[in-house]
């Protein structure tokens, strides 16, 4: 079988696109292994299936590279809108996801924004093992935690760049208040408009950047008081700004660009 695929990223966040509209879709979790793997495959850090959908204009399904599904990711959903606003000849678009319903417009540039819909701050919907609240958590560092339909876990700290993310990351995704385990991000405010982020991604390890990842630390961030509605996130491979009122949906918004197309083999 061969799978028309396109490589893009967003900040370094690096992700893969194949379009199945109008086809069956034979993605499975091996397969997503295989394509993921960055030494006998393509490479990535999210897998985006595009599918038809009588909703939207289409319909995304999201992998990681170790074969598991996750229901939202802020990087591959711009790069998937920016490719089919090109297309149609539109400003903006709506895609389907398991989170619901997304809409995604065109900014200046190369820059595209995505709603990513309301963060999740209840406990039982990030989600933890038991009840408590998710502003301030009963692990070292205090970390607080929300759902952007995946689990994030948000510590703030002093300096990012003296923190082994390798080292931290591994054990405190699959803590056991995760039942689910949990992205991780260890946020460094330089003011309220302007944080430093680091991640360690649930399924993937450490990105240069996740779109998803800066919209909960934001979230978090103003849940703790720290930072405003608007904010400049810098990641290890660039920045983006994510808004938040506080009520409704978090609005991501950065530069999406192609890498290169292919077409990938499976035997």
């Amino acid at each position: 079988m061969t799978l028309p695929f396109v490589k893009m990223h967003a900040h370094g966040d690096d992700f893969i696109i194949i379009d199945r509209r109008g086809e069956d879709n034979p993605i499975t979790a091996q397969i997503a292994r295989h394509l993921g793997n960055r030494r006998t495959g393509i490479g990535f850090n999210q897998l985006a299936v595009v599918l038809d959908c009588e909703e939207a204009a289409a319909r995304v399904q999201f992998w990681n590279p170790d074969g598991t599904r996750l229901q939202t990711c802020g990087s591959a959903t711009r790069g998937v809108a920016d490719r089919l606003m090109h297309e149609a000849g539109t400003q903006s678009i709506v895609l389907g996801s398991d989170r619901g319903l997304l809409t995604c417009t065109r900014a200046d540039g190369q820059r595209v924004s995505v709603d990513m819909g309301p963060p999740s701050l209840d406990w039982a919907s990030v989600p933890l093992a038991r009840a408590m609240d998710t502003c301030v958590l009963p692990i070292d560092g205090q970390p607080a935690a929300c759902s952007m339909g995946n689990p994030h876990c948000t510590f703030f700290v002093e300096d990012v760049t003296a923190l082994d993310i390798e080292a931290m990351g591994p054990s405190l995704e699959v803590h056991p208040l995760f039942p689910a385990r949990t992205n991780v991000h260890f946020v460094q405010v330089l003011d309220r408009g302007h944080i430093r982020l680091r991640i360690w991604e649930r399924g993937g390890g450490v990105p240069l950047g996740s779109g998803s990842c800066c919209c909960a630390a934001v979230v978090n961030g103003i849940r703790r008081g720290l930072l405003d509605e608007r904010v400049e996130v810098q990641c290890d491979g660039g920045a983006v700004t994510v808004q938040w009122d506080g009520r409704g949906g978090v609005i991501l918004t950065g530069r999406v660009e192609p890498i290169m197309q292919g077409t990938a083999y499976l035997y």
